[in-house]
């Protein structure tokens, strides 16, 4: 399997008519500070990859404070519309926290903390492709996704009570809201080992695909999920993630609904039903 999922962008002259597509190269790019990632920008779709596979692309605190700035240039790319994290090599998708700094760690700055709700944060859909195994602090960083593709084979494990540890109260009730209160206890408190068939049964993978077939499929979904209108994509999953944590500002959810109803994307979305056509979206 590549280790990149989606294609390095070349240049291409931009065509205001077209909606930039997966297979659209832009002149868009992102940069990373260092060689523990790869970031592209390839059309619509922005990918990081995490780029340490001899560690299990494992993240130390200034990994993770690089992640919250690359995730800062995906949000300053208003033509991106779909983002993917992925790891590098054909085993792992990540470790988690580098075990051997944990004890040199001042928590109180919550660094585990402050990337995963930044990649919680991201305004446009998320996907995670799953390239391997998934393990510790990778499982949430998974969970912050919006959707999760694995491969077949894959297996996921979280071993803090192994190791003397209490995650914090903000990674714990990312278990609950997105698996439930048992599968939490199963994964958590009786550090069970969950297979790729497993996996899919409670809800942690959305679908599990042959490792060879992972990018296809991933494009496939991120493809269908930047055609969609971006304000009524954004703005759906804004107040979904909202009522998830018990945060919703009715107020400002309805402004959100009010703002596409008044959008020229409802308008072309109107139109492109009515003349057996494709819309072309702008995000406006």
């Amino acid at each position: 399997m590549p280790e990149s999922l989606i294609a390095e962008p070349r240049t291409a002259k931009a065509n205001r008519g077209h909606r930039p597509g997966l297979s659209t190269h832009e002149t868009l790019q992102m940069s990373a500070a260092s060689d523990h990632f790869r970031p592209s920008i390839d059309g619509d779709c922005a990918t990081i990859t995490l780029n340490r596979p001899e560690r299990h692309n494992s993240l130390d605190p200034a990994d993770l404070a690089e992640l919250r700035r690359l995730l800062d240039q995906v949000e300053g790319q208003p033509a991106v519309r779909v983002l993917v994290i992925t790891g590098a090599g054909e085993k792992t998708f990540c470790a988690g926290f580098a075990l051997d700094q944990i004890a040199d760690q001042d928590w109180k700055d919550r660094p585990f903390e402050r990337a995963v709700e930044r990649l919680e944060q991201v305004s446009v859909p998320t996907i995670c492709a799953l390239n391997g195994g998934v393990y510790g602090g990778g499982v949430e960083l998974a969970l912050a996704c919006d959707f999760r593709i694995g491969v077949d084979g894959m297996n996921m494990f979280v071993p803090p009570a192994r190791l003397g540890i209490h995650y914090p109260t903000s990674g714990l009730q990312r278990y609950v809201q997105r698996l439930g209160l048992n599968v939490a206890k199963r994964i958590l408190v009786a550090c069970e080992k969950f297979d790729a068939q497993e996996l899919l049964r409670i809800g942690f993978v959305d679908a599990l695909v042959p490792a060879d077939g992972l990018t296809d499929r991933v494009s496939e979904w991120g493809t269908r999920i930047a055609a969609l209108a971006p304000l009524s994509v954004q703005g759906m999953k804004q107040t979904l993630n909202e009522i998830a944590r018990g945060t919703l500002q009715p107020e400002e959810a309805a402004a959100r609904i009010e703002a596409c109803w008044r959008s020229n994307d409802h308008q072309e979305g109107i139109a492109a039903r009515a003349e057996k056509r494709n819309p072309q979206f702008t995000g406006t």
